[in-house]
This record gives C-alpha cells, sequence and structure tokens, in this order.
C-alpha cells in the first residue's frame, strides 16, 4: 500500500525556521526512529525545522514499519529502480514543506540512515537549487553510472559509515565517496570502527557540526 508521505515534526528552538532538515529514515522503520536525532542537533541548529516523513509503502519484511522502496538483497539494479521510482514522492514532499516554511531551495538539508542515505542521495543531486547540505549514514549511492548524466545540485556531502556493518558492506561508502569526488561533489567521510548498522555519539556530533557549517552556523569537520 501506498500513502501521501507524513511523519513526525520538531520545530526550530529559536521559533522561526531558517533552515528545514529534512530526516530520511531506513528500511523497515518510521520517522519516529530518525526524529529523535532533533534534540540532539537544535542546539546547534536552532533555526532549523526538522520533519521525518515515513516512507510511503508498508515495509514488506516489517509491517510495522515502512519502506521507500521494495528490496530483497543489496542488487544494484534492484536499488536503482527502487530509488527511481522513490524520488518524486520525496521530492514532492520536500517542496511542500518548503513552500509551507516560506523557504527556498537551498535552506534544505537530507539527511538519510541506510535507505534513507540512498533516497537522499538520489533526490539532492537532482534538485535544483542545490540542497545546502547531505549527511549520509551507513548508505550507499544508487546507480553512480548514471549520475554524470543525472546530477544538476552538487552539495557538500558527508558519509559516515561503521566499519563492522554487517547491513550495507562499508564498501559502499567508498564507492559512493570515488562516484560523487568524479562528478564533482565536494564530499567527506568518516568511518567509525567497530561500529555495525547504526548511528553513534561521534557521528551525531560530526553529522550537526557539518550541517551547521553548511548552513553557516558553525566549523567545519575535521
Amino acid at each position: 500500500m501506498t500513502q501521501e508521505l507524513d511523519g513526525p515534526r520538531v520545530g526550530p528552538l529559536s521559533g522561526a525556521a531558517r533552515q528545514l532538515i529534512v530526516l530520511v529514515h531506513g528500511y523497515g522503520a518510521d520517522g519516529a526512529d530518525l526524529i529523535g536525532l532533533a534534540p540532539h542537533w537544535a542546539r546547534m541548529l536552532p533555526d532549523a525545522a526538522f520533519v521525518a516523513p515515513n516512507g510511503p509503502q508498508v515495509c514488506d519484511m516489517n509491517p510495522a514499519g515502512y519502506q521507500w522502496f521494495p528490496i530483497s538483497r543489496l542488487d544494484p539494479r534492484e536499488i536503482a529502480t527502487g530509488a527511481q521510482l522513490a524520488a518524486p514522492a520525496l521530492s514532492r514532499f520536500i517542496d511542500a514543506e518548503l513552500a509551507a516554511l516560506g523557504l527556498g531551495g537551498a535552506d534544505l538539508a537530507l539527511v538519510g540512515f541506510s535507505q534513507g542515505t540512498i533516497l537522499s542521495l538520489q533526490v539532492g543531486l537532482r534538485r535544483r537549487p542545490a540542497p545546502a547540505a547531505i549527511l549520509g549514514y551507513s548508505g550507499a549511492l544508487a546507480a553512480p553510472d548514471r549520475l554524470a548524466g543525472e546530477i544538476t545540485a552538487r552539495p557538500p556531502v558527508l558519509l559516515i559509515h561503521g566499519e563492522a556493518d554487517p547491513v550495507v558492506p562499508v564498501g559502499a561508502l567508498h564507492q559512493a565517496v570515488a562516484a560523487l569526488g568524479a562528478n564533482g561533489v565536494p564530499v567527506q567521510f568518516h568511518t567509525a570502527p567497530g561500529l555495525g548498522h547504526g548511528i553513534d555519539a561521534e557521528g551525531m556530533a560530526m553529522g550537526a557540526a557539518f550541517l551547521a557549517a553548511a548552513f553557516g552556523d558553525g566549523s567545519s569537520v575535521s
């Protein structure tokens, strides 16, 4: 079943939204899974509104959660097709959220986890104007061979991945970094020794600093 996108929101700490951060969850999860990042990041990003939409489909493997597209295994063709089909719904949702807040496309940052990272890169690299930043945890880049012919935006990208990830191997990060760099995208990355498929405290702190720098509110990730 496919549904219109919606999910939990957290308003800006300052009371006036100057930025929008869209949190894109992983396969089988929901918006509540990532909206929990907002309280950790709000002090460094006081003017940011956060929204974490649920995926458009009930998850095939976990009916209590959602998926952006069906996936049976880490098959590059399956991922490429799924990401391409799922991207328009997320992009429309982003446009509506920006309009509701009176913000422009350059006031946007996309943050993804796992399948949500795939979608964040798929959408963010093809928007006009470019978003301020894309932050991806434990994910991958769909169809890297198609990127040169489709890319319209080159925002700064930070990819973070656990070296012990049993779900999406850390090699996916290195493949994404190579393809992004080859297409002129300013990309940074960090791998976390011993970390599995998740986000640790260091990754959260690095993500907040990266987003603040991209929005002009802080210093760059070292």
